[in-house]
């Protein structure tokens, strides 16, 4: 028996697909850019931090990339609020979202601190550059462009993660998706087109990393 294919049931929602592209890229926005902030501190702590500060910082690393995340998810939306912590769906995924990010980004950018030699370090110090100036001038510059493939396949990553949020009832584009077979009935159809604008998505992220990166390291080392 033979089904034909009928994606005009599927299209007439198309509104709400898009409804759900925007709220899939409002939540990567946010969670990478937060997750960003998270990595960059974490690494910065984790390199140059005394042990009461990198230690915590490494386990939180461990903690969170050997938990799954949907049980992030779940931690942040239904058992915070059991300590008072109360969250909207999509507030509690782009912590959960972010919180996630940063274990990964905190590791990849410590990568590309560790990379920065040692010799610089001390020649830094001997002009008399403060701190702040040799870790955002001499190491963060030099450690991002460095690690800037691996962490923009982690943002990538990102942008497909948030297709389980849903399991805390945070619109996006999965979820509507699912919304929608339950409406029409096709499900075949749904997921090919959902599947489609996630690789449309995909690959204008990835264009959209690449012209960052050119744009940002135009100079040579």
């Amino acid at each position: 028996m033979q089904t034909a294919l009928q994606f005009g049931p599927v299209l007439v929602h198309f509104d709400r697909l898009m409804h759900g592209v925007v709220q899939t890229l409002y939540l990567s926005f946010w969670s990478i850019i937060l997750g960003a902030i998270i990595g960059i501190l974490g690494a910065v702590g984790r390199s140059f931090g005394p042990r009461w500060v990198s230690l915590p910082i490494a386990a939180y690393v461990e903690l969170i990339r050997n938990t799954p995340l949907l049980i992030q998810l779940y931690f942040v939306f239904f058992t915070l609020p059991l300590l008072g912590l109360r969250f909207s769906s999509h507030t509690a995924a782009i912590i959960a979202l972010s919180v996630h990010l940063g274990a990964y980004a905190t590791e990849i950018l410590r990568a590309g601190v560790e990379s920065v030699s040692k010799g610089q370090l001390e020649a830094a110090r001997s002009l008399g550059l403060k701190p702040y100036r040799i870790i955002r001038h001499v190491v963060l510059a030099q450690a991002v462009r460095a690690v800037y493939p691996a962490l923009s396949a982690q943002f990538i990553l990102q942008l497909m993660g948030t297709s389980i949020v849903g399991a805390i009832a945070a619109e996006e584009l999965t979820a509507i998706a699912n919304n929608l077979v339950m409406d029409t009935f096709r499900s075949f159809e749904v997921y090919i087109t959902i599947a489609v604008i996630y690789f449309v998505l995909i690959q204008g992220a990835s264009l959209f990393f690449a012209g960052l990166g050119r744009l940002l390291f135009r100079w040579k080392v």
